[in-house]
């Protein structure tokens, strides 16, 4: 254990490590860098224009789902407003009715006196005995 395990001087190289080839002082190296043994001439360029021409492709392919995205979202939009302005008509049409009535039934409780305040009376105290002989039958 006294012993440390020590590499030799040429694991120590990082130029030999690394085959003579170092990279720039940041750390990181540039795409556009060529390396050593660089393909040139035509053969080179068609698999670059390849690469651009797979890359071009899942562009659109991402563009192409964005916008199907966007129309589906305004297909949607249209879609409720057209549900809200319905709903908004149903509303107020229920409003026109249950205005109609209320005022049905005030004219007919200003006819028919107070006798029509013992019949609500009467129900709401039926209404409750329901409800609490169901809640201790249960």
């Amino acid at each position: 254990m006294s012993q440390r395990f020590r590499a030799p001087n040429s694991l120590r190289d990082r130029s030999a490590l690394l085959g003579g080839f170092t990279p720039p002082a940041s750390g990181r190296s540039s795409p556009l860098e060529l390396p050593l043994h660089a393909p040139s001439g035509h053969r080179y360029v068609d698999d670059i224009e390849g690469q651009n021409d797979e890359q071009l492709e899942g562009l659109t392919a991402k563009v192409k789902l964005l916008k199907d995205i966007t129309i589906g979202i305004g297909n949607e939009v249209r879609e409720s407003t057209i549900q809200l302005s319905q709903m908004n008509d149903a509303f107020a049409e229920t409003s026109g009715i249950l205005a109609g009535t209320f005022r049905r039934m005030n004219n007919m409780a200003d006819r028919q006196g107070c006798r029509w305040l013992w019949y609500i009376v009467f129900l709401v105290f039926v209404f409750w005995f329901f409800i609490i002989v169901w809640w201790f039958r249960r």
